[in-house]
């Protein structure tokens, strides 16, 4: 079996805010092979998004990696400079599609502007020999776009931000990440502001166009319908830890973990129509005030003493390809946290 494209080790981060010294993730680890979608869910403030900006290195200036590794194509993330990272990783072999794309493309300018910049950069430290001129990348630019469904792209590829609609934004953001030359893609909830409909159609393009380019994907979501169609495999965070890991149909057909339980049943579906759906008491914990023992017993309805005493313990493989990290005996599975 070949080696994963990207192997996250015991990552360990604080954020550092004058005195205070939040955990934002702790000991995370997992590993993801080439051409799979991985999709990561949990509750706002469980740590999706700090993953994706630690992998790519934009974490903002209080961040600081206490310990772990990100080896990725064999080369540990970490231990590259900042002009190693501008060279050959960021924008190249690993991109990132932003959660919100009114903010990601600059509004004084062309959408012609904007992607010529990404493909120059792109293009700048390849051995091609060849000096690509400026109509070289506006048409490069026009085939993403063409790529990517936008109507009449000659034409489009001219106009400001603000005369796309959210989608559209969405679909340039997707165009300037994606080439053939792009390993890993990091999206972070990338149809959140979205409505259903568009909401599919860039999923479904995200997933296309990964495969075409045998291109790797980290999807971050809190939507686990979502996940159920486009993810091989899904993992589970909660207060900067991993919960459950395993393959999309083992984790949603017998979720090992009462939280991943929890956060299933309060997905709707066609069985859940004269059924209420399950809202989990309380909220996530402040992460530099987590409770002792395992940071969810104070909202799980099946916690025992020693839930309340001992620390969330580490991943364990509970069958094949499927980890949990619950202290409570997990053999019966799902028919166990009956919630509701």
């Amino acid at each position: 079996m070949s080696e994963p494209l990207l192997e996250v080790s015991n990552l360990t981060l604080n954020y550092n805010l004058g005195s205070r010294k939040i955990r934002a993730l702790d000991k995370v680890s997992f590993s993801l092979n080439r051409g799979e979608v991985l999709g990561v869910a949990g509750e706002s403030g469980c740590g999706k998004s700090t993953l994706g900006l630690a992998i790519i290195r934009l974490l903002p200036r209080v961040a600081e990696i206490k310990r772990g590794e990100i080896i990725f194509e064999g080369t540990d993330l970490l231990k590259l400079s900042e002009e190693q990272m501008d060279r050959n990783i960021r924008g190249r072999k690993v991109t990132m599609i932003f959660q919100n794309p009114q903010n990601a493309l600059n509004p004084v300018f062309r959408i012609e502007t904007q992607m010529m910049d990404i493909l120059r950069i792109q293009n700048k430290h390849k051995l091609s020999g060849t000096r690509k001129r400026r109509r070289d990348f506006k048409q490069e630019a026009i085939e993403r776009l063409k790529v990517t469904g936008i109507a009449d792209p000659e034409a489009r590829i001219s106009n400001y931000p603000f005369e796309f609609s959210g989608g559209m934004k969405q679909r340039v953001m997707i165009g300037m990440a994606l080439s053939s030359g792009t390993s890993l893609l990091l999206a972070d909830e990338a149809t959140t502001s979205l409505d259903v409909t568009i909401e599919a159609q860039i999923n479904r393009l995200i997933t296309d166009l990964a495969s075409q380019y045998g291109t790797s994907v980290l999807y971050i979501s809190h939507n686990l319908g979502v996940l159920s169609e486009v993810a091989d495999h899904i993992m589970i965070m909660y207060a900067g830890r991993v919960f459950e890991m395993g393959r999309t149909d083992d984790v949603f057909g017998s979720p090992r973990h009462p939280y991943s339980a929890a956060l299933l049943k309060s997905l709707p579906g066609r069985r859940t129509r004269r059924n209420r759906l399950l809202s989990i008491s309380g909220f996530v914990p402040p992460l530099d005030r987590l409770p002792p023992g395992c940071s969810f017993h104070p909202r799980c309805h099946f916690a025992k003493e020693m839930c309340r005493q001992k620390q969330t313990p580490p991943l364990i493989e509970v069958s094949k390809g499927h980890w949990s990290a619950c202290l409570l005996d997990q053999k019966r599975g799902r028919q166990k946290w009956q919630w509701i």
